[in-house]
């Protein structure tokens, strides 16, 4: 039998799992690899390629570049190549229904989350920030709408105490490319018939956003830990060090603090003062409990462990974060 023909779409990391393990197994043969344009990047703006590119290159696959994909010259090249599935992986635009159609067994989505929940751009984020016991992946037949697709296969993994953003990505990008070759051969072949997402319980994953790392030290210890884990490595929870003669180092303006790892620790206090200030880490006061600072950063600073921090930034108890 002639390997499967597929054409896969992906543009982010998250996506570079699912098109190796694909491009990998002989009973797919990967005709065309679809990503967004190259953009300009770093302060001399240079033109970067997407991850997926750079992977399809090295696999020595055809690269597809639409500025749109609503494009009917890239709709064109699409059906001209006659795929019998296409794949779909964080690629980062809405496709339209003509695009949908194209290949006889429809598109298949790699989405990361138990639909229907945390439909839209960031559900690895929003299920640590929330402090979800766990998440997944789901293959999804894709329809027009954001996310609400036939449901195919579901993956369950645990969210670790120890894991952050860029952990529990990478652990869901090989889950569900594991997943997805499990899975296509026998949905193409009609062994699995798609459910519908139920009609409850769905929630929307807004895009994160840089000023969604601000702390506000009001919330309780643990939900300040689960959106520092659900915001390292990017946007970093952060917040400001008021000037104050509780930290003699500080300057008068406001010092940008990055924090890297912390615990939630039973002390109270005021919150947002810090408590106490040692090499077992900074101790800061919450809504409800206390968060201990294990690893921060100061503005134009290295990432130190708080001892390591503290010999060159004293901070006494008293001082106040903002």
């Amino acid at each position: 039998m002639a390997p499967l023909r597929i054409i896969f779409m992906g543009t982010a990391e998250l996506s570079c799992a699912s098109l190796a393990k694909l491009a990998e197994d002989k009973d797919f043969s990967v005709i065309a690899v679809v990503t967004q344009p190259d953009k300009p990047k770093g302060r001399e703006l240079k033109l970067t390629p997407s991850p997926v590119k750079v992977l399809a290159e090295k696999l020595s696959l055809p690269v597809l570049q639409p500025r749109k994909a609503r494009d009917e010259q890239f709709i064109g090249e699409l059906r001209a190549l006659k795929a019998d599935l296409m794949v779909v992986v964080a690629y980062g635009q809405i496709l339209p229904q003509t695009i949908l159609d194209l290949p006889p067994h429809g598109c298949l989505n790699v989405h990361t989350s138990l639909l229907p929940k945390y439909r839209g751009a960031a559900p690895i984020q929003w299920a640590i920030a929330n402090g979800d016991a766990e998440t997944g992946v789901t293959i999804m037949q894709m329809d027009a709408g954001l996310d609400t697709g036939p449901m195919v296969a579901m993956r369950r993994t645990p969210i670790l105490p120890t894991d952050n953003s860029q952990s529990l990505h990478d652990r869901l990008a090989q889950l569900g490319a594991d997943l997805l070759s499990e899975t296509i051969s026998d949905y193409v072949a009609g062994k699995i018939k798609p459910q519908p997402q139920p009609a409850t319980g769905s929630t929307y994953a807004a895009k994160i956003k840089k000023e969604d790392g601000k702390i506000d030290w009001s919330l309780p210890a643990e939900k300040i830990w689960n959106r520092l884990r659900a915001f390292t490595p990017w946007p970093g929870a952060f917040t400001f060090l008021r000037h104050a003669d509780a930290c003699p180092a500080s300057a008068s303006q406001p010092q940008l603090l990055k924090i890297w790892q912390a615990e939630v620790i039973g002390k109270n206090g005021p919150a947002g003062t810090v408590l106490s200030a040692d090499k077992t880490g900074v101790v800061v006061g919450c809504g409800q409990n206390a968060l201990r600072i294990l690893e921060l950063q100061r503005e134009g600073g290295r990432r130190l462990p708080a001892e390591a921090f503290l010999a060159g930034f004293p901070l006494k108890a008293g001082a106040e974060l903002i």
